[in-house]
């Protein structure tokens, strides 16, 4: 067996970045941009109000009053320069108009017969947006590597881009073994089990940012897990649930085998999740995950996650860690690092974070409750009050409630 580190360092190795490809803006939502992003023009156009109010020039400026002539809204342009002593009622985003230099807001004047007088002193240059002030022609706007999200696709489009080069999203092939299974939809009889490990995998494939491709479940027998995989290696992934372990039905690793694959490693030092294996395939990877549903998620979590990450070129591809104080009673008999599902709340600013109930690996329900996982080392007990560290499946629990 090897450990989780060596485990997750030999997948990351065999892992390799997908090529690219070019997609509507869109599509682009949450995927890596594979080239740098140069304005081609200044943003703003020209100067603009930023208010709701009156265009004139503070250096002809006498006295307090203002005769208006003109009325701008956005989307109109004046080319006449404004005469000195003369002011032009303008909407927010207008372009401000040749001769003008200062915007005073509505609320800032006293409206009198033809014009306005303002109602306190007044600050050249006030309220205008200038040329160019958010983005010059020419300026790095997003670099290389940037996950692209609203923010980027709104200035993406005011840039005029409508199509994009992202790393292309990877297809993953998900497989169950066992004669036991039947498919969702099913009724299943007192020696039959529902199929839920694919359609957990596939929703953690999909939270990943890739596209699970549903092969359904191999028969326990080297005919029916042969013609899966080979179907698998048409995506660009291939994951396996059940099969992998030592008995006289599991034939996962020998048809891999048969069909020139390399198993890189059987079996991991952890509880759950210990018979796991990663092979390599007509250049493909096949991560062979435990039948058990809570041991299928967790060895997804901590090996096939990162590496759809890396090779949809995210540089981020663990979860987050953070400290937190135990509220329960935390002891490992055993020989292997025991993964923990856990909930985490937020108290008084800090972390506290529980068990959630007896881990059982064919217990889903564990993990229904679950934000974090805890790692205890063998013969570890960890008393109430212990800050530990946690990682955190998601950060929702730290947003605020209605």
């Amino acid at each position: 067996m090897i450990n989780i580190a060596e485990a997750q360092s030999l997948i990351l190795q065999q892992t390799s970045i997908i090529e690219t490809e070019e997609v509507p803006l869109l599509q682009a939502l949450g995927r890596i941009i594979i080239s740098d992003i140069h304005s081609p023009w200044d943003l703003p156009s020209a100067d603009n109000s930023a208010m709701d109010g009156y265009a004139f020039s503070h250096e002809s400026l006498h006295g307090n009053y203002l005769k208006v002539t003109d009325f701008l809204p956005a989307g109109m342009e004046r080319i006449v320069p404004v005469v000195p002593g003369e002011a032009v009622k303008i909407m927010t985003g207008a372009h401000v108009p040749p001769g003008c230099d200062t915007v005073v807001p509505i609320e800032d004047v006293e409206e009198v017969k033809d014009g306005i007088r303002l109602k306190g002193e007044v600050r050249p240059g006030l309220h205008i947006r200038k040329k160019g002030e958010n983005t010059s022609k020419g300026d790095l706007v997003i670099a290389s590597g940037t996950i692209l999200g609203p923010q980027e696709i709104g200035m993406l489009v005011t840039m005029g881009r409508l199509h994009l080069p992202v790393y292309r999203i990877p297809s993953v092939a998900v497989i169950a073994t066992g004669d036991e299974l039947v498919e969702a939809g099913a009724t299943p009889v007192a020696t039959a089990k529902i199929n839920s490990n694919s359609y957990s995998i596939a929703a953690q494939i999909i939270e990943a940012g890739a596209r699970p491709v549903m092969l359904g479940i191999a028969k326990d027998n080297r005919e029916s897990t042969r013609e899966k995989i080979f179907d698998g290696l048409n995506a660009d992934v291939v994951i396996i649930s059940g099969g992998v372990s030592a008995g006289d039905r599991d034939y996962v690793k020998e048809v891999i085998q048969e069909l020139g694959g390399e198993i890189l490693f059987w079996k991991v030092n952890m509880k759950p999740g210990k018979p796991f294996a990663f092979a390599i395939l007509n250049g493909k990877m096949i991560f062979a995950l435990p039948g058990n549903p809570v041991s299928t998620m967790i060895a997804f979590e901590l090996f096939v996650r990162p590496a759809l990450l890396k090779m949809m070129s995210h540089v981020r591809i663990f979860r987050p860690v953070v400290k937190a104080t135990i509220t329960d009673h935390v002891r490992n008999k055993g020989d292997r690092p025991h993964l923990v599902f856990s909930k985490v709340t937020l108290n008084d600013g800090m972390y506290v974070v529980e068990t959630t109930g007896d881990q059982n690996s064919s217990n889903l329900g564990i993990m229904l409750q679950a934000n974090g996982i805890i790692e205890v080392a063998p013969g570890e007990t960890i008393n109430p009050g212990t800050e530990i560290n946690v990682n955190l499946l998601n950060r929702e629990f730290e947003m605020r409630p209605v």
